[in-house]
């Protein structure tokens, strides 16, 4: 299929105009077909831009190496182009959107010259969904391409939902380096310097402007740019939620199960909790996503969710057997790993991945490394942020509900940080706007690894959204009151929980073993939404009592005490901490509701000391 057969006036229009700007040599529509799928896979072996994984060990798999200044989301360079100041909120960069776009047509002009101009359809959902939303990117990236057609679900059934006057969010991407005459990439990853880098969101107009970084978030623009960013905008205007969620399913020994999403900061577990393993005889637990949940009403009033994605985009190092079986199997084949150690035999290898290096390794540099063990001073062979690509269907424990068009029905929703003291292992909220205050305080702290800030003060990351919400959040969080009110039976809500497995004894010991053990908290949730739990009010919200969740191997009576206590002392200092801090950015658009819960739990505190 080329250009000239869309059926989509407006489309084709867009797509030749920004050609026209960026001069390819030619336009290739990505259709979604496993053999265009091998044939850009191929393109790229020959070209030297990534390699072929070990096909005993790895079929299918190809790993890739970044340029080093283009490894990770650039925060301070991604924009929220509003089209004033306030609408993007305190928490986002904002420019303005005429300036922008002026500044980024100059960079776009002729960009693309000696490249080819993709243009890939994707649906974010199973195409078709009513929960579902298509976005076109267009990129001179086949890396992006490849990656995107594991992410969502891209191709010409998706041009056939358009039809010929269909709705989708327009996304230009381009690496930014343009070739000169007869010249060549020669297999080396091209990207901008960081001053030109761009990743800018027009949330009036619904656009996606990226250019200078071929980085997972900002150039797969399926991912964090339009199902989060530009999604939330969305939600907000459309009345559901966009969320960086999980969802899972979880089941008792009689059969009986809830689905549950679940919101946390980054480095907290969100995809080893989203493909856990029960450590509970006769529980089980299954994903439907790992990390965004678009959320709307259905006919009987519950909210349903969907994972608008089609693969995982999984932090690698750290990911082990142990942490996340799951996970590795599905990497096990037809995954694209970038910035990953590779072995004298061709397969690949991290830090954290549950065994030493086997030997000489070529790091994520492409510089021969061998493991020097207890060394801190060596420089890691994969980079931290290194990650895999890989379908969600090759995950062992998906849910066979993961691809059901209307969603599946949400029960309970976690919020969580990374707090070593104060928060207990769970609690719950009274109802939904409790819920949303909760939500709003999420943080974690500040380790010695962040030099930026001090040590043992909390970052807060409300409702794990803080980098990805496309408007102002204090309006967001009115949104998510707004949702609840919208609610024709509110107990059909899900019921809110605030999960905390990181707690540590004075000494710097893990209280809570985690990982698969998280399972016997799940419990507790799920008998709390049948309404069977064991609970007891205090003045942070409802809480299990002391016997109510199944001890771990290792974890004492005392130990259990110790992590569903409430801690006065250290929740006044809370108080004082989102009063003073965090609460004021949001000025006037903080809704009075999560003041009055804040002035609320600091009187239930004081009048409980």
């Amino acid at each position: 299929m080329n250009v000239n057969d869309i059926k989509h006036a407006g489309l084709k229009k867009w797509i030749l105009d920004f050609a026209a700007l960026t001069t390819p040599n030619e336009i290739v529509i990505a259709d979604g077909s496993s053999a265009q799928y091998d044939q850009l896979v191929a393109e790229q072996l020959a070209g030297g831009y990534c390699v072929a994984l070990n096909p005993e060990k790895k079929p299918g798999c190809v790993a890739y190496n970044s340029d080093p200044s283009d490894v990770a989301r650039v925060e301070n360079r991604t924009y929220i182009a509003a089209q004033n100041k306030e609408a993007a909120g305190p928490t986002n960069n904002w420019i303005d959107p005429t300036e922008l776009k002026k500044t980024m047509t100059g960079l776009y002009k002729g960009c693309m010259k000696g490249r080819t101009l993709y243009v890939i359809p994707f649906s974010m959902g199973p195409i078709g969904s009513p929960i579902a939303k298509i976005g076109v990117e267009l990129t001179d990236s086949a890396y992006v391409v490849i990656n995107m057609m594991i992410m969502t679900r891209v191709g010409l059934k998706v041009l056939d939902v358009l039809g010929t006057d269909g709705a989708y969010v327009p996304c230009y991407h381009s690496v930014g380096k343009p070739l000169a005459e007869g010249e060549s990439d020669n297999g080396v990853w091209p990207c901008a310097p960081l001053d030109d880098k761009y990743i800018s969101h027009f949330p009036e107009t619904r656009e996606i402007w990226s250019y200078g970084s071929g980085y997972g978030g900002n150039a797969l623009l399926g991912k964090k740019c339009l199902a989060l960013r530009i999604a939330s905008v969305l939600a907000r205007d459309e009345g559901w939620l966009a969320e960086h969620m999980l969802i899972l399913k979880i089941s008792n020994p009689a059969g009986k199960s809830i689905f549950v999403t679940g919101a946390f900061p980054s480095a907290c577990g969100k995809t080893n909790l989203a493909m856990l393993i029960p450590t509970i005889p006769g529980w089980k637990v299954e994903t439907v996503g790992d990390d965004i949940a678009w959320m709307k009403y259905g006919s009987d009033g519950r909210l349903y969710a969907i994972n608008p994605e089609a693969g995982f985009f999984g932090v690698a190092p750290g990911t082990s057997s142990d942490s996340n079986h799951n996970a590795l199997i599905a990497a096990s084949k037809n995954t694209i790993y970038t910035n990953c150690a590779l072995t004298e035999d061709n397969d690949i290898w991290w830090e954290g991945i549950g065994y030493d290096a086997p030997g000489k390794l070529i790091d994520w540099n492409g510089n021969e490394w061998v493991q020097r063990k207890g060394d801190k001073t060596q420089k890691p062979a994969a980079h931290p942020n290194a990650r895999f690509t890989a379908p969600a269907k090759q995950c062992p424990s998906i849910a066979t509900e993961w691809e059901d068009p209307k969603g599946v029905p949400i029960s309970a929703i976690l919020f969580g940080g990374r707090r070593p003291k104060t928060i207990p292992l769970v609690h719950q909220s009274h109802d939904w706007n409790h819920g949303v205050f909760l939500g709003s305080i999420v943080g974690s702290e500040i380790t010695a690894a962040a030099l930026d800030l001090k040590v043992g003060t909390v970052r807060r990351d409300p409702f794990a959204m803080l980098p990805f919400c496309g408007y102002n959040m204090g309006e967001y969080f009115q949104h998510w009151i707004n949702v609840g009110k919208a609610a024709k039976d509110q107990s059909k809500l899900p019921k809110i929980f605030y999960v905390n497995w990181f707690r540590k004894t004075e000494d710097g010991k893990w209280l809570w073993p985690g990982y698969g053990e998280n399972s016997r908290v799940l419990k507790w949730v799920f008998e709390a939404c049948e309404g069977t739990a064991k609970t007891i009010d205090t003045p942070i919200g409802i809480m299990p009592t002391a016997d109510a969740i199944d001890r771990p191997e290792g974890v004492t009576v005392e130990d259990m005490k110790e992590l569903l206590a409430v801690d006065i002392d250290g929740w006044i200092n809370e108080v004082e901490d989102i009063r003073a801090n965090h609460y004021p950015k949001f000025g006037d658009k903080l809704p009075k509701e999560l003041a009055t819960f804040l002035d609320q739990l600091e009187a239930n505190l004081k009048a409980a000391k």
